[in-house]
């Protein structure tokens, strides 16, 4: 099969028609093998109803529902794991990513070899100041921690290796870091190509600016899973035997004065009264916690079990 389109939608029933209408247009005109799966992260509108109807008169249309919205990552999981195509394409149903880019996209992959393509919406018709310079800020913060360089971390719109979709773990709300998740996998050909923005046509947008005050955090979690997401005792262990380290030849060093002013008929006075008594004490406590958060990471890291993060209530022509 050489292609599978992954739609996560979430109360998209007006966009859907044109939508699907507009990717069979491109497939049949390019005679790709293909399926498109919409994976429904508990819409509340006539969504699923739709998407039950595509399926029913096209068996390559396929659908996931969740019983409740569980998020973009967990619908990008959830098509990844079903997805069989040589090349995975992802887009938004809001009719803002034009499926006119899938078969450059697509080419980029089969020919250029890439591992992944990204899309860029160099020209975008949403607010500046909303939505374009806090996007602008948050991809440069992104490529400086991340070391890809990509213009549009958050760009729905993008195309993968079918290796790729299954060697990566799509969790929480990092959907918007595949590329880095990709690349810290070990796919390291990775490309942009400038695509086409358009104007949403119908509804709202379900992202608030929440969502880049999300991002930002979310990108500080990732810097630190990949430095050290396998090995958590490298940095915690680290820190706190520095620490711990520190404080004991600080309280050793008090401890040693006082005696020798005891010897030497010095006045002197208590070890209780030195204030830095108390924050090498402080400082030797936290070295101990620190080092013990780093063991408890290791041990949870070695015993955790994969939990479904999703729960889907129907599957269509899977």
């Amino acid at each position: 099969m050489n292609l599978s389109i992954l739609i996560p939608l979430l109360n998209e029933e007006e966009s859907l028609q044109e939508l699907y209408s507009w990717i069979i247009k491109v497939m049949q005109s390019n005679n790709y093998s293909y399926e498109i799966i919409f994976v429904d992260d508990g819409s509340t509108d006539d969504s699923w109803n739709i998407i039950e109807s595509f399926s029913n008169e096209n068996p390559n249309v396929k659908g996931i529902r969740f019983m409740k919205n569980f998020g973009k990552s967990q619908a990008l999981h959830a098509g990844f794991a079903k997805a069989k195509g040589d090349v995975i394409i992802t887009m938004d149903a809001d009719l803002q990513d034009s499926p006119d880019e899938i078969p450059e996209l697509y080419e980029m992959i089969t020919k250029e070899r890439f591992d992944l393509v990204s899309g860029w919406k160099k020209k975008r018709y949403d607010s500046v100041v909303a939505k374009n310079l806090p996007s602008k800020l948050f991809n440069w913060a992104a490529r400086k921690t991340s070391g890809v360089e990509l213009n549009d971390f958050n760009c729905g719109l993008k195309a993968y290796k079918n290796a790729v979709v299954k060697n990566i773990e799509v969790s929480g709300e990092m959907h918007r870091y595949i590329p880095v998740l990709a690349k810290n996998a070990g796919f390291g050909k990775i490309g942009e190509k400038v695509v086409i923005h358009q104007a949403r046509k119908y509804g709202e947008t379900k992202f608030g600016m929440e969502r880049f005050i999300n991002g930002f955090l979310d990108l500080i979690t990732i810097w630190f899973l990949s430095r050290f997401g396998k090995r958590p005792m490298h940095l915690f262990g680290a820190m706190g035997s520095i620490m711990f380290i520190i404080g004991f030849l600080s309280a050793g060093y008090i401890g040693v004065s006082k005696l020798y002013h005891m010897y030497s008929g010095v006045k002197y006075s208590l070890v209780t009264n030195n204030p830095w008594f108390y924050i090498a004490l402080t400082t030797m406590i936290l070295g101990t916690q620190l080092f013990l958060a780093g063991f408890l990471g290791e041990i949870i890291l070695r015993t955790k079990s994969n939990e479904a993060r999703y729960k889907v209530a129907r599957e269509v022509n899977f």
